[in-house]
């Protein structure tokens, strides 16, 4: 008998494609997803100079099965920088919130993104049913995710919350660490939802023990970065509460998939977005098992739809049966941006990801920064800590010399400088960009790019 609580995204995405009643089937789920694209494909075409375009000779009636989806041309954050204005299906008026999100891209020009109240409210309604996995009526919830302008992404959360009852308090991005422990405690917040290390530095205040004999606070979603499991397991030990993760982007509307409490991975918001997991270099889907890069497709987006857009997030949808049941599919955590990563010389791939795997299992350290130089073959490891960093450089060494760097560094070919970058709390008052940069950069193909 499965003792797991079933995602309540199941039922939701029941309702939301018409299924009247009784058990819900995987071939529901696609054959709604083959008509919502079909459909998205007449749209964009009629709306879009730049669809017209892209997708000239394709017509909507010519797609009979949701494999077909493999004939459509990818899009790239470049279309979106390069594009602007022609990818936009709705008049201006009806354009309520627009994102500008930075670029490294060689123009430096801004990625614009942009909703209508429409496309807000299906991510407020998967807001809504999403957090339903780990709150309820009466709740209280503490967002420290920006909040302060209308659309942003701790408006939405604190509308859809508020639909089910729950009370969330939006503080914004931690800018103080022992006043948003005066919150957890004399507010009795039974909920948190935050950026990784931040709440990871929250969890070493002296009073972490305090909420934990409380026992108030339950829940922990982590959210907006790569998340270690190292980074999951301190703030569960520390507060004795149960860490979820969640995945989206800009791009996607913010939301896109959510831990069920078996925490395997993200069952996603299949109602509204077409996920696929594709080989990098030729472009074709994987088998279900096989990592590779995650694509997304938008079903019910108006302003601007996003037609098979490449993320550079590196995944892979699980394809063993989740142990809750559901019939959704669920993709394994990601990884890393296959984009971001270095690549030594004698083969091994490298990404920040990776060294925060390492990393973060020493509980003194608050944070780090790194940066290789692959022509000398050292790299340079900055670290934030709780303590005096001195003798922690053994134990960073002795990590690092028994991790998937070992036969690197035992062959002489990379070494390893480790000095301090600050003590304590790490710089909580930004969002934290997690860069492996590649020093003596040469030119501009080298294969390593900010990871964000």
């Amino acid at each position: 008998m499965r003792s797991i609580e079933t995602t309540p995204l199941e039922e939701w995405i029941r309702l939301r494609i018409g299924k009247e009643g009784g058990q819900l089937a995987r071939s529901e789920i696609e054959a709604w997803q083959l008509g919502a694209l079909k459909e998205t494909l007449a749209f964009v075409k009629e709306r879009s100079p730049f669809y017209k375009e892209h997708l000239s000779g394709m017509e909507p009636e010519d797609f009979d099965c949701l494999s077909d989806v493999g004939r459509i041309p990818f899009m790239k954050a470049s279309d979106i920088v390069e594009q602007g204005n022609r990818l936009i299906c709705v008049s201006q008026n009806e354009i309520r919130r627009i994102v500008t999100l930075d670029t490294s891209g060689t123009t430096g020009n801004p990625k614009r993104i942009h909703y209508t109240d429409g496309d807000q409210e299906l991510t407020i309604d998967f807001f809504h049913h999403g957090m339903a996995t780990f709150t309820e009526a009466g709740d209280r919830v503490l967002v420290l995710l920006p909040g302060r302008m209308p659309g942003s992404i701790g408006d939405l959360l604190r509308t859809g919350l508020g639909r089910k009852g729950v009370e969330a308090i939006v503080y914004g991005i931690v800018d103080d660490c022992e006043a948003v422990m005066d919150i957890i405690l004399e507010r009795n917040i039974t909920g948190i939802v935050g950026i990784p290390q931040q709440l990871a530095a929250l969890a070493q205040s002296e009073r972490s023990s305090l909420v934990k004999d409380i026992g108030k606070l339950r829940s922990v979603l982590l959210s907006t970065d790569y998340v270690s499991p190292a980074i999951s397991e301190r703030i569960g030990r520390a507060w004795g509460c149960s860490v979820y993760e969640h995945y989206g982007m800009t791009e996607m509307g913010l939301g896109g998939g959510v831990f069920c409490k078996a925490f395997t991975g993200y069952h996603l918001r299949e109602a509204d977005m077409l996920f696929e997991i594709i080989d990098p270099l030729t472009g074709s889907n994987v088998p279900d098992g096989t990592f590779g890069e995650v694509v997304f497709t938008t079903l019910t987006r108006t302003a601007m739809p996003l037609i098979r857009y490449r993320t550079g997030d590196w995944s892979r949808f699980l394809s063993k049966a989740c142990s809750c049941g559901t019939i959704l599919k669920t993709m394994e955590r990601v990884r890393h941006r296959i984009t971001a990563a270095v690549v030594l010389e004698d083969g091994l791939v490298l990404t920040m990801p990776m060294l925060e795997d390492i990393l973060f299992t020493i509980d003194e350290i608050t944070d780090f920064d790194a940066n290789i130089d692959k022509a000398a073959g050292q790299l340079d490891i900055l670290v934030n800590t709780s303590g005096e960093p001195e003798w922690l450089k053994p134990v960073i060494l002795s990590k690092l010399e028994n991790s998937i760097l070992k036969d690197t560094i035992s062959a002489g070919s990379l070494k390893i400088n480790i000095g301090r970058q600050g003590c304590k709390a790490p710089d909580i008052k930004a969002i934290r960009k997690r860069n492996l940069m590649e020093i003596n950069r040469r030119t501009d193909n080298d294969n390593i790019v900010q990871i964000i």
